[in-house]
């Protein structure tokens, strides 16, 4: 019999939350937790959180959201993309919205998958400069591309898929009107797509929860959304990594 423990970890918590480091150190947590699980399933705001996680329990850490990648949502997508198009090199990917974890989870894998990535976000909302750098080295050595800019329509040229994400993720509700503003024109919408002369066969996704000025109804529930596949295929995904783990035969960083 195997434990899991799946725990959401914030250092910006609600009731349901742990609050990290306020009753004890997340050292003293993390080694608790070793104890207790097998392997344990991490969301939580800081990256900076499952680098110490990791550090201190003895058990494997799975990084199942941070400020910096969502990895497990990443798998799922790539599953997603494997199914519809049977291979993901050579795909262009575009992205319209915020630069957060997801985008940096397309950006760092975009090299070592062999797919390119456009993408766009407002002034101000741009993805993390480390990882960006990080991922365009990784892209340069593997001869695809990563674009970015504030555009759109530029963003979506030649795109064989369109993904966006919630504009307002985790530990940002004090931002929502600010943000709504800032992103008025991002709206994935079937025109958009046709403007800025995305493939005939592109397809979306969308990691949920959507919210309607996200992506209109007409994308989100017709025939190119690929939404139901990509979250029924996070439970494939956690199913395969927490196997690998606990048969040893998968390592994996923070």
């Amino acid at each position: 019999m195997f434990f899991v423990c799946l725990f959401s970890f914030a250092a910006r918590a609600g009731s349901e939350d742990v609050q990290l480091g306020k009753n004890e150190s997340l050292r003293d947590t993390a080694t608790v937790l070793g104890r207790f699980n097998d392997l344990v399933l991490a969301r939580v705001y800081s990256h900076n959180d499952i680098v110490e996680l990791a550090q201190h329990c003895e058990r494997p850490i799975i990084n199942a959201l941070s400020d910096l990648h969502h990895p497990l949502q990443l798998l799922a997508d790539m599953q997603t993309l494997q199914e519809e198009f049977g291979s993901l090199e050579g795909l262009t990917l575009a992205w319209v919205g915020d630069g957060n974890n997801i985008l940096q989870s397309f950006l760092s894998s975009a090299g070592p998958l062999g797919y390119s990535v456009q993408y766009a976000t407002p002034p101000g909302f741009e993805p993390h400069a480390g990882v960006l750098a990080a991922s365009q080295a990784l892209a340069a050595a593997a001869g695809v591309r990563i674009s970015g800019g504030h555009d759109p329509l530029e963003a979506v040229r030649g795109a064989d898929v369109i993904v966006t994400d919630t504009w307002v993720s985790m530990g940002q509700e004090a931002e929502v009107e600010k943000r709504l503003r800032a992103f008025q024109g991002y709206q994935v919408t079937e025109a958009m797509a046709k403007r800025g002369g995305a493939k005939p066969r592109w397809v979306f996704l969308h990691c949920l929860p959507r919210k309607p000025q996200e992506v209109d109804d007409a994308v989100f529930y017709g025939p190119r959304t690929r939404v139901w596949d990509e979250s029924e295929n996070r439970k494939w995904t956690f199913m395969a990594v927490a196997l690998g783990l606990l048969e040893g035969g998968v390592s994996l960083g923070p």
